[in-house]
Order: structure tokens, then sequence, then C-alpha cells
């Protein structure tokens, strides 16, 4: 019964949108669906674009900005228990529970292999690769590379262990000059001895490849070495390369070059005259897979990857796209909690405690005159975060309400049970919220209620001037 509960939940927190070209997306993901939808009110377009700059900068809290018009905050270490929950109260909210759970590790590991303390991640660091392929649970973080193209020659190795990498930026193939130039020739020999020439200066390349490969890894079969090169090799040079047991591959792209040199730890060569084994990265694994026509080339099991990749796959281009927003999400909330050293609790906790604050004889003392009434709708505004959690759980939304109000007293946490509608500690069952994210949110909430009223006395006082000051022709 809980499980159909939650599944229903799951079902009606999502929307369908169906775009300008009539595609139609499905989305639990607030900021989506404010990009997606074609809104006319100039109101509503201000506070849209307030909400997504809200995700922009924060990573989340794009639904919180819109519902809502820093002493709850908890100081806290990097924990990567702490993390883990963190990271599974953002995916928790855009996936199903299943999948979530199976990727709050992988988000929290991703983000800990590239931090570099006292520095902040670098989220560019993690490369999302998405690949429809298989379901969603075969989604996996790669503590390596994963290239979108495989070897150029069809009988090199497609699988190596502990392999030896060398990244080029050298042609090992025929090329034009740069400038303009002519060779002239007046018989057949002449023409060979020229081809042999130019043969010879690529061969010159390989050997001096073949050698470095040979003094690394000698004759021992369970070592592999493997070539990334930006430049091109041509078949005659490729089959030399595979006669050596060397894996090739050849116009990589720039940015998978500069992750290799940060994952496998060598560094990149524009020429073959001065190689050295200090000059290669190491892989424990490189393997070679075939989806269709398209070929991939993973380069993992390395010994201090400041490079990660995360592989997201599903069977279609809707789940690819839901497991990719809520990815993002969930690495920037861990980056936040790195950042900010500091979470708040969540299931709607903060704004439970905030509300009963305002609404405390002791706070109102403190505010005199036409303020209170603002106060108390600002304390209203706090409650609908619970109400929603509530209705999107599918509890009655006043029961769960009316539970919270009433174990909610003076230093006591108490959040929303989405299984069961009941009150429950956010903190020990591990549901916290970015402390950015909601401190952006009120900032911008009560920062968009305040133009809209200045946008209605703005207005106000133009009808005011027009009627104590008609124009020519009008009726007095």
């Amino acid at each position: 019964m809980e499980q159909e509960r939650y599944y229903n939940t799951q079902v009606v927190s999502e929307l369908l949108l169906t775009s300008v070209t009539h595609q139609i997306k499905l989305t639990k993901d607030g900021n989506v669906l404010l990009r997606e939808m074609q809104i006319q009110n100039p109101t509503a377009v201000m506070i849209a674009r307030a909400a997504t700059a809200q995700d922009d900068i924060c990573g989340d809290g794009t639904t919180s900005v819109v519902l809502l018009v820093d002493t709850f905050k908890l100081e806290k270490e990097v924990d990567r228990e702490l993390l883990l929950s963190v990271a599974r109260t953002s995916l928790s909210t855009k996936l199903n529970h299943t999948l979530a759970e199976k990727l709050t590790p992988d988000i929290v590991d991703a983000v800990l292999a590239i931090y570099q303390a006292p520095a902040k991640p670098d989220l560019h660091m993690i490369e999302i690769m998405k690949m429809q392929h298989r379901t969603a649970s075969e989604t996996q973080l790669i503590r390596g590379l994963a290239l979108d193209h495989g070897a150029r020659h069809p009988d090199m190795p497609k699988r190596l262990e502990n392999a030896f990498i060398l990244a080029l930026n050298v042609s090992l193939e025929f090329e034009k000059s740069e400038i303009n130039s002519g060779f002239y020739y007046s018989s057949a020999e002449q023409r060979d001895k020229l081809v042999e020439s130019e043969r010879r200066h690529v061969d010159d390349k390989l050997r001096k490849i073949v050698e470095l490969k040979k003094e690394v890894c000698g004759n021992d079969p369970k070592k592999g070495f493997v070539i990334v090169n930006m430049k091109g090799i041509d078949p005659l040079s490729l089959d030399v390369l595979q006669k050596n047991g060397i894996y090739a591959l050849r116009r990589a792209k720039r940015r998978n070059m500069e992750r290799l040199q940060l994952i496998t730890g060598g560094s990149s060569q524009n020429s073959v005259d001065d190689l050295s084994p200090e000059v290669l990265g190491w892989a424990g694994l490189v393997y070679e897979t075939q989806l269709g026509e398209e070929k991939y080339t993973f380069i993992e099991d390395v010994k201090d990857p400041k490079s990660v990749t995360v592989l997201i796959k599903g069977p279609n281009q809707h789940t690819i796209s839901q497991i990719s927003d809520a990815v993002r999400d969930g690495l920037r909330s861990v980056y936040n909690m790195i950042v900010d050293r500091s979470v708040v609790p969540g299931a709607g906790a903060f704004q439970v405690a905030l509300a009963a604050h305002l609404n405390s004889e002791a706070f109102r003392k403190t505010v005199k005159g036409k303020a209170k009434w603002g106060v108390q709708a600002f304390a209203d505004a706090m409650l609908i975060i619970p109400k929603t959690l509530a209705a999107n759980a599918g509890h009655d939304v006043q029961d769960a309400l009316a539970s919270l109000q009433d174990e909610q007293v003076e230093g006591n946490v108490v959040g929303l049970d989405l299984k069961t509608g009941q009150p429950m500690d956010p903190v020990l069952e591990g549901v916290f919220d970015s402390f950015r994210v909601l401190r952006n949110a009120m900032a911008s909430s009560s920062g968009i209620a305040s133009n809209l009223l200045l946008c209605d006395e703005m207005l106000k006082a133009r009808q005011m001037g027009r009627q104590a000051n008609p124009g020519p022709g009008m009726d007095e």
C-alpha cells in the first residue's frame, strides 16, 4: 500500500508540458517547468525570471521561491554521511525512490573525487555524458573518462589492463603544408622517392613510439599501451601500431585531452623527440564498447582522478533529460553544503518553525502598527511549503499542517514525513535543505513582493493623477 501511494505521488507531482513545436516533456523540476512555459502575464514573467535566476545561482529552490513570497542553520563539517543525506533530499524530489537511492552515492563520490580542500569544488571537472541505452538504473559514476569514439583499426585489442597512456598532439599521417608549395617530378621513380621520403618521416615517429612502448611494457602481456591523439593517424600507421599491440585513438576532442591528463596523470606531447616514461599516464582498465554503430572507449581504475564522468543512461530522451536535471541539482546541493559548511533541517521544518516564531506572543509585541498585518501575511506564506509537500505526497493538507503545528514547540525541530503524513525530526532522518538556497529564496521572495506592491502604488498614483488633471477632450 505504501509503495502504491508513493508511486501515485510520483505521478501526480510530475507535470506534462507541450512546447510550441508540439514536443511533449514530463518534468518535476520547477526550473524546467518555468523555462518551458509560455507566460504572458507581466507579473508572472517577473516571478518566473526571479525563480529561474535562483536555480542558476544555487542549483535548486525554484519551486520554493515561487511559493514563498539564520539562526535555524546547523553548522556541520564536511562528512560523507551528511553529504549523502543532502544529495538524497535533493534527488528524491525529482526521481523515483529506487533511482534516487542508487544515484545518491554516485553524486557524492563524484564531488568528493574532485574536491581538493580548502579550494571550492570545480563542478566543471565532472562531465555529464548521456547514452541512450538500456534503463535508467544503468546510470553510473565512472572514476575516469568516457570517450565517444573507439579504435580505428578492427584488430586492435578491445580490452587492456594496467595500461600506460600516451597523450599526443602529433600528426601520424601525410599532411599538406601550411604554406603554398609544390613538388614537381618528371618520372614515376621520382614520385616513388618522394612518397618514400614522406613515409620515412612518419615511420620515424612511429619507431620512437614503439620503442617507448617496449621500454615500459617489455614482453609482459599483462601490460597495455594506449595512444590518444588529437590529430590523425593514417591506415599504414594504424597497422604498425596494431602489430605492436598498441591501442590507438585519433582525432580526440580537446576537452577530452584536457580531462585525460587530469585523470591519468600524464602530460600531452606535441613532439615525439623527447618521449620518456615520465610523460605517460596510467589506468587500470581501458576497454571499448559498441552500441549499434557507435563506439565508446572507457578509461577507468585510475589512481587519483581530478576529473570524473557521470554516465547517464536511459531508454529514451525523456528519461535521460529527467535524470540529467536531477543530477545537476544533486551536484549543486552537495557543492553548497561543502562551501557553506552548514545545512538547514528540511521537510518544511524551517518554514513551520519560522511561522510559529512570527505568530508567537513574544515576537508580536515587538511589531507595532500596520506592520503586524505584513508579519501575519509572511507567516501564512511560510506554511505554503509544508502544505505543498503534503498535497504532492497525497496526504490531507489540513491534517498534516495541524499535526505539524501541534508538535511545534520552542526549540523543537519538526518536519513532514512524506510517507506517513505525520511529523518527524528531519535531523534524525537525515533530511536537509541547502542553507544558501533558503537564504536566497527568502531574499528573492520578499524582494518580488516589494516590487509588486511598488508597481501597484505607481499605477494607483498614475490613476489619481489622471483624475486630478484630465486631458483635453475628456469629460470632467
